[in-house]
């Protein structure tokens, strides 16, 4: 098969773009990193010539920038939700994934437990990981989030998680799947930085779908059918159409969710995005052939 991807060309755009964006913050970037983080044969089947574990590549290039942080959701822990590419529970892809980490000299910094209420196979991963001594720690679940803003920023809203030391410029908030509370642990860390003054940002790493190519174009089109079991849609961002008059794609989620997050980014940090595109850093296309 003919390689219909560059993955050296990209990473040396992806690393350029994410070294630039962390330069408009005066402390850190918190980067929100979607997908597979080890092992990805689905970017690997959609580009042919896009190594599984160019993520880890790029990882391993900003090494001594970088810190990372894991996110789980108690919610699936307990309901035994199984990640399909690898038949794994969420709790065994995140043991899986710290272990697959160390294996490329990366470590985990910490584990957030996320919309934890009480699950007894959350509160055992939790042992299991501080055993292996590793920092694990819970986050309640904020009722109204993320609608009520008010709430959210007080100390029964993000005031009530635990704060992440982190030393490094970058941190990497990555996740066992969908739905494992990335943002709101970015935004959270965030909001902890700002009430000592840290001037901390926040941006969104994700690979598909490729914002800078059409919406009906073949790549779009496999990330749509790959992520139809949690409903995601591909679409045409209405808030950069409008801003800059210019089409890019983006996918629903991240469109139905962006004028609260906005809201919730502005507050917390004083960062100002227009469109959920501007929140990302993606350079796959750079990559293509």
């Amino acid at each position: 098969m003919k390689n219909g991807f560059d993955t050296k060309k990209y990473l040396k755009a992806q690393t350029a773009a994410i070294l630039k964006r962390v330069k408009k913050f005066k402390s850190k970037l918190y980067l929100e990193f979607g997908g597979k983080i080890c092992y990805d044969f689905h970017a690997s089947r959609v580009l042919p010539g896009y190594d599984p574990n160019t993520k880890i590549f790029l990882l391993q290039q900003l090494k001594d920038k970088i810190e990372i942080i894991f996110c789980v959701s108690a919610k699936d822990i307990e309901q035994g939700k199984i990640r399909g590419d690898f038949n794994l529970s969420y709790e065994s892809m995140t043991i899986k994934t710290i272990n697959d980490l160390r294996r490329f000299s990366l470590q985990v910094n910490a584990v957030i437990i996320n919309r934890f209420s009480g699950e007894k196979q959350a509160l055992k991963l939790k042992k299991y990981l501080e055993n292996q001594k590793i920092k694990a720690y819970l986050q309640a679940e904020i009722q109204g989030y993320p609608a009520d803003i008010d709430k959210i920023l007080s100390r029964e809203g993000y005031g009530k998680n635990p704060y992440i030391k982190t030393e490094k410029s970058i941190v990497i908030v990555a996740g066992a799947g969908p739905g494992s509370g990335k943002m709101s642990t970015c935004l959270s860390q965030i909001f902890y930085d700002f009430k000592q003054n840290k001037k901390s940002g926040f941006a969104k790493f994700e690979t598909f779908p490729i914002w800078n190519l059409p919406l009906e174009h073949p790549v779009n089109f496999a990330y749509e059918a790959a992520t139809a079991d949690i409903g995601d849609k591909n679409m045409i961002d209405p808030y950069h159409l409008k801003t800059y008059n210019k089409i890019v794609i983006n996918y629903n989620r991240d469109i139905e969710n962006f004028a609260i997050m906005k809201k919730i980014i502005e507050k917390v940090s004083g960062l100002t995005y227009k469109s959920p595109t501007d929140m990302g850093v993606s350079m796959t296309k750079e990559g293509i052939i």
